[in-house]
């Protein structure tokens, strides 16, 4: 008989507590990326965001960037925090999920640092949002890491 995740004898406190806090920085990922949704279709300008020409979510979350083939970025952020949050939640059990996870936010790191140089290099405008979205996906990376390599070293259970 399979126990559930939760009480899983083979996930030791550390990892526990690395799993705790990637469920905690994905949730905060939804959040972010779900005001920006929000501020993708909203049609008046925004106050909150607005720090001059070189600060300036709405240039950035409205241009021909903030889309990819007709879904928004944020949306696929939101998708992308959810996956990282569902992994680290009811999937922490499995053996391949530290691996899974670090997969998943290096390539959710990878695609935020492409969008990172469309706003420093070609909109020359910088979203508050969407540098709150990198630090976030930056840390989900590092930590999903550390618990990868934490698993590796304990050898497979």
């Amino acid at each position: 008989m399979m126990l559930p995740a939760a009480i899983s004898p083979v996930t030791t406190r550390f990892a526990r507590r690395v799993f705790l806090l990637i469920a905690m920085l994905a949730l905060s990922g939804v959040a972010v990326s779900s005001v920006s949704l929000y501020h993708h279709y909203g049609r008046s300008q925004t106050s909150y965001c607005d720090f001059g020409e070189n600060f300036n979510c709405d240039i950035v979350n409205r241009s021909t960037y903030s889309a990819i083939l007709g879904v928004p970025v944020a949306l696929i952020g939101i998708i992308g925090y959810v996956a990282l949050l569902l992994l680290a939640t009811f999937y922490r059990g499995q053996a391949h999920t530290p691996a899974r996870l670090a997969l998943a936010s290096m390539a959710g790191l990878g695609f935020a640092l492409y969008l990172t140089y469309i706003e420093g290099f070609v909109l020359a405008a910088w979203c508050v949002l969407c540098l709150s979205s990198l630090a976030l996906i930056f840390c989900l990376s590092v930590l999903s890491s550390v618990l990868w390599r934490h698993h590796v070293q304990r050898g497979p259970h």
